[in-house]
């Protein structure tokens, strides 16, 4: 069942600018494995975590690095899994999140679809 879906589109040159005007705001958003990626791959996590709040309601209890974003063996896509992040799912009755992020033509965008792989009566199951 899905529980939240959230989408956010990210300006690459205007990121860009913010970085280079803000140099510790890499840090503050960005764990340390993401911090050396290129520009591109960076704007994409932004918006994988701007989507991820947007699917979750909310930020919750949730800091930018309890959204860090890996890729797998398989090349797709997911968020860490962080106690704090577990704990906001856990709260929504969630526990699968699926990710997805591109970049073209001087935009970063990210999909994220949450849901609970069993029904729960906070979400309108009996």
């Amino acid at each position: 069942m899905i529980v939240g879906i959230g989408v956010d589109t990210v300006d690459i040159p205007r990121f860009e600018r913010q970085l280079a005007r803000t140099p510790a705001l890499r840090d503050r958003l960005f764990a340390p494995a993401e911090r050396e990626l290129s520009l591109h791959s960076l704007a994409a996590r932004f918006a994988a975590r701007e989507a991820l709040i947007k699917a979750l309601g909310g930020s919750g209890e949730l800091t930018w690095h309890d959204m860090a974003v890996t890729r797998g063996n398989d090349r797709v896509p997911g968020f860490v899994e962080s106690e704090t992040l577990s704990r906001e799912l856990a709260n929504r009755g969630a526990d699968r999140i699926h990710l997805s992020m591109t970049h073209d033509a001087g935009v970063a965008t990210a999909f994220v679809v949450i849901e609970a792989s069993t029904l729960d009566a906070r979400h309108g199951s009996e």
